[in-house]
């Protein structure tokens, strides 16, 4: 196994507000990848198929629902995390964790989106 999480999806109350939301605090283009015979909106977030790479994506739909208490799932954040976290609370969303050292595994942070999901970011420095 190369890695432990194959792919992720953030389930969304809005779509369109999550997609703005998630372009912008990530800085990454997301993918329209709808499903209208089964009334799902969905987009991909980008990722390296290629070299295995995890990739995951925004759900609306019917069962999908958003939270802060279900798993977190930590948003590669690239160099540093202080960029992605500074655009959190203007695009609506509230920081819930600072930047944090973790000693050798980095620095996290941690967030509740424009939905209502509870979700962190990482970076090396």
């Amino acid at each position: 196994m190369k890695n432990a999480v194959s792919w992720f999806e953030i389930p969304v109350k809005n779509y369109e507000r999550a997609k703005k939301f998630y372009t912008t605090v990530m800085d990454a283009e997301i993918i329209d990848h709808h499903m209208p015979e089964q009334n799902v909106k969905y987009g991909m977030f980008p990722h390296d198929k290629d070299n295995n790479g995890v990739g995951g994506g925004l759900i609306e739909g019917e069962g999908q629902t958003p939270t802060v208490n279900g798993p977190t799932i930590y948003l590669n954040a690239g160099d540093d995390l202080s960029l992605a976290l500074s655009k959190v609370e203007p695009s609506g969303g509230k920081i819930i964790m600072p930047k944090t050292n973790i000693g050798e595994n980095g620095f996290m942070a941690q967030f509740t989106d424009t939905e209502g999901n509870r979700i962190a970011l990482h970076s090396w420095m």
